[in-house]
């Protein structure tokens, strides 16, 4: 498919309109949150145990932790939360009982696409606008911009709070 006629944008108004989307996702996450029963946190970690699954990988309530930035006390609060709602259960390592891997339940992907779902149709629908090469170059950006993102991130964090 040909691509439709964009209109000319500036990389401020396209800066603009990413921190508007990521505006919207924050306030999105919670009310997604929320539907599900969880917390945004929880959710965040529901995903990253959902990702390892669909990778055919082991996750470690450790590497809970460190992917979620949480202390192993809170990686426990998350970790009871998700038991009880059915989303996660924790599974004893045959070789080392001091380690646990994080399980996704069966049911827990098809309760989160539930809700997902209908987004995910709207943005393939959206897709459909853009050629290959279009869509080429937006994963690309999303990429690189995540990458930047972390950097960033990360020097926030080490400059510490705020005076």
């Amino acid at each position: 498919m040909d691509g439709k006629p964009r209109p000319d944008a500036t990389y401020e108004q396209a800066l603009f309109a990413m921190d508007r989307m990521i505006a919207l996702a924050n306030f999105g996450q919670q009310d997604i949150a929320a539907r599900l029963g969880l917390n945004v946190t929880d959710l965040t970690c529901l995903g990253f145990i959902i990702e390892a699954a669909m990778a055919g990988k082991n996750l470690t309530a450790g590497d809970l932790a460190e992917q979620g930035r949480l202390t192993t006390g809170a990686v426990t609060g998350v970790l009871n939360r998700l038991e009880k709602t059915g989303y996660a259960r924790r599974q004893a390592d045959p070789n080392d009982r001091r380690r646990v891997h994080v399980v996704m339940e069966e049911t827990a992907q098809a309760r989160v696409m539930a809700v997902y779902t209908p987004f995910y149709e709207r943005l393939c629908t959206l897709f459909e606008d853009y050629t290959p090469d279009e869509i080429a170059v937006m994963a690309d950006w999303f990429t690189r911009a995540r990458a930047a993102m972390q950097v960033s991130l990360e020097e926030i964090r080490e400059s510490g709070a705020a005076s």
